[in-house]
């Protein structure tokens, strides 16, 4: 089995202000008040809806279903007292893929949540996790 490292940095700006990414490729911000960017807890539902919506958008055009358009909202609820991590994780999926049959569109979430979504499958597995879906016209 081949391992495949992935290699990070983030600096410091001010405050609870961060800015971090690939070397030598784009950054982005990271503010835990939320002033300059998403907070850490909220870029980790970001790092989840976008790992999803890649696979989802590549699995619809290999079934000749191409996206129009999409949205994922994620929720995380958070335990109240330390370590406030996520108990639960809701994806609300909005698809424009006109002509596209729900059960395959579904079946397109499915396979990412339950197979290729590798931020999915980095997130504890006791964290109680389920989707929404509308299709949009």
């Amino acid at each position: 089995m081949t391992s495949e490292a992935k290699h990070v940095t983030l600096q410091w700006q001010h405050g609870m202000a961060f800015e971090g990414g690939v070397a030598g490729g784009p950054s982005i911000a990271i503010d835990a008040d939320g002033k300059t960017g998403p907070g850490p807890m909220d870029t980790l539902l970001l790092a989840l809806a976008a790992c999803t919506a890649s696979d989802v958008v590549s699995i619809l055009e290999k079934m000749r279903w191409p996206v129009q358009g999409m949205t994922v909202d994620v929720t995380g609820e958070r335990r109240p007292d330390h370590p406030k991590r996520y108990t639960s994780i809701v994806l609300t999926y909005r698809i424009r893929a006109p002509g596209a049959p729900e059960e395959r569109v579904r079946h397109a979430i499915d396979l990412s949540l339950e197979k290729y979504c590798s931020v999915t499958h980095s997130l504890a597995p006791d964290i109680a996790r389920r989707y929404e879906l509308v299709l949009e016209s």
